[in-house]
């Protein structure tokens, strides 16, 4: 009776992770003997409690290059500082590859407006309302990484009086 219990436990943090495939593409790969084909598979992983990853695997079926990729994104876990309006503290800018990602807060009610590969990054992360734009690359997975990049620079008004030496109150105004 223990051991049901305990791998029970263990099976629900384990659904605490969202997954979401971003893209899947075919790859092919030419040897001696032909073109060796192959899946790449872009997956965003998220807890939607501040917490978002973007993995990529590749493999030669699709469920094996979804698997990677969430093991990948695992790996490539970002901690996100959200608001009490489930938002984002201050405005930013990320980038990776040659695409920019610009994101600003938002009031609540707002929703999530961003695009692609970015509003998949934004809602496994957690935030709810936010403005974003995706500047330069379309590529999705430059995307992602840029809005991870993004909310990985974020910093509370907290960090930033502590780096400081000087109390929260003294910031404002």
């Amino acid at each position: 009776m223990a051991n049901r219990r305990k791998n029970t436990r263990t099976k629900e943090k384990e659904t605490d992770w969202q997954e979401r495939v971003v893209q899947i593409r075919r790859v092919t790969k030419v040897v001696k003997g032909g073109k060796k084909l192959s899946f790449r598979a872009i997956v965003v992983v998220g807890n939607e409690r501040g917490q978002v990853g973007v993995g990529v695997g590749k493999a030669s079926d699709v469920i094996g290059a979804v698997k990677k990729g969430v093991a990948d994104g695992k790996k490539h876990l970002v901690e996100v500082p959200l608001t009490k309006a489930n938002s984002i503290p201050h405005p930013v800018n990320g980038s990776g590859g040659g695409a920019k990602v610009m994101m600003r807060p938002a009031a609540p009610g707002t929703g999530v407006i961003a695009g692609g590969a970015v509003r998949t990054v934004l809602e496994l992360a957690g935030v709810k309302n936010i403005l974003a734009k995706q500047l330069g690359s379309g590529n999705p997975l430059n995307n992602a990484r840029a809005a991870t990049n993004a909310l990985s620079s974020l910093r509370t008004f907290a960090d930033v009086a502590e780096e400081r030496g000087v109390p929260v109150e003294n910031l404002y105004g």
